[in-house]
C-alpha cells in the first residue's frame, strides 16, 4: 500500500464521520505507511446552520504531538491541513501555513460563486462547459494567487455531487483554463492530486468512465507535470485508500509512475 495524503477526523473537521483513533486503526489494518491528516480550515465562510470549518491552531498542534507518539510502529501521521480558497482570502492562507510546522498543505476550491459545491442550487443549471469553465479558472487563480502549500486538492470537485450520472470533467470543456491550472502547479512545483473520493462518487452513480479524463493526465504531463499524488479524501475510516489499487493501474497506464507525498513540505516519492 502507498500514502493516503488527505483525511480528516472529528472534531476538527465538523463534516468527518471518525476520530483519530479510528482512522489509525484502519489505516494499520491496511498496512499504510503513512496517512497524511489534513483538516478544514476555511477562512471567512459561514455555512448553513452557521456552521464554521476553523478550529484552534495551536490547540491542532499540541494534539498532533500526541497523535505521533500513540501511532503504532509501521505507521506515520502527516500533520497538514486543507484550505479552502477564496480570492480574498490568498494572503490569509499564505500566513497561516507559514506560521505552522505543516507537513502537507493542501489547496482546494470547494466554492462556486460563494457557496460551496454541496450546497449550490445553480451550479448545475449551468452548462456543463460554462460551469467547469469558470471551476478551473479559480483553480488556477487559486494556485497563482497562493504560495505555501504542497497539493492542489480534486479539480473535479465541481462534478462531485452532480444528479447527471454520465457527467465528467473532462479538458475538452476548458482546455485553457486547464492550461493555465497545470502552469502554475508545475512552475510552483506542487502536486496535482488524483481523489479518489471523486472517482467513488462517480462509481456509485454508475458512471461508465470514473477515472480521470485521460486528456487531462496527457496534458498535464506534456506541459512537464511530474508529481502526482493519490489521496482518498476520507471522511470515515471505510474511506481509507478505497480504489488506491484500480487507480494505481490507471495511473501506470498514463504514464505516472511515482506517487507523491510530502514530509515537512520536502517532496518524497514512492513506487505506484
Amino acid at each position: 500500500m502507498i500514502t493516503d495524503s488527505h483525511s480528516h477526523t472529528l472534531p476538527y473537521s465538523p463534516d468527518a464521520h471518525m476520530y483519530i483513533d479510528e482512522l489509525i486503526t484502519k489505516a494499520k489494518s491496511l498496512g499504510i505507511p503513512r496517512v497524511g491528516i489534513t483538516e478544514h480550515y476555511e477562512i471567512d465562510m459561514v455555512y448553513p446552520d452557521n456552521e464554521v470549518m476553523l478550529f484552534n491552531l495551536d490547540d491542532y498542534d499540541r494534539e498532533f504531538v500526541k497523535w505521533k507518539a500513540e501511532c503504532p510502529e509501521g505507521l506515520s501521521l502527516l500533520k497538514g491541513i486543507e484550505f479552502g480558497y477564496q480570492t480574498h482570502t490568498a494572503r490569509a492562507i499564505d500566513i497561516v501555513a507559514s506560521c505552522h510546522d505543516f507537513d502537507v498543505v493542501i489547496l482546494s476550491n470547494h466554492n462556486f460563486r460563494g457557496e460551496d459545491v454541496y450546497f449550490s442550487k445553480i451550479v448545475y443549471d449551468l452548462p456543463i462547459k460554462a460551469r467547469h469553465a469558470e471551476y478551473i479558472g479559480i483553480m488556477a487563480e487559486m494556485c497563482e494567487n497562493c504560495n505555501n502549500y504542497d497539493i492542489a486538492a480534486h479539480y473535479d470537485y465541481i462534478n462531485r455531487y452532480n444528479p447527471d450520472d454520465k457527467a465528467t470533467v473532462c479538458y475538452e470543456d476548458c482546455p485553457d483554463e486547464f492550461d493555465r491550472f497545470f502552469e502554475a502547479i508545475i512552475s510552483k512545483n506542487k502536486s496535482l492530486e488524483i481523489n479518489t473520493s471523486s472517482i467513488n462518487s462517480l462509481i456509485a452513480k454508475g458512471n461508465p468512465n470514473p477515472m480521470p479524463d485521460p486528456a487531462i493526465l496527457k496534458r498535464y504531463k506534456e506541459m512537464g507535470g511530474t508529481m502526482i499524488t493519490l489521496s482518498s479524501d476520507a471522511h470515515r475510516s471505510e474511506a481509507l485508500a478505497q480504489h488506491f489499487n484500480m487507480t494505481r493501474e490507471y495511473m501506470k497506464s498514463m504514464g505516472f509512475y511515482e506517487n507523491t507525498y510530502f514530509i515537512g513540505h520536502v517532496p518524497h516519492t514512492e513506487a505506484l
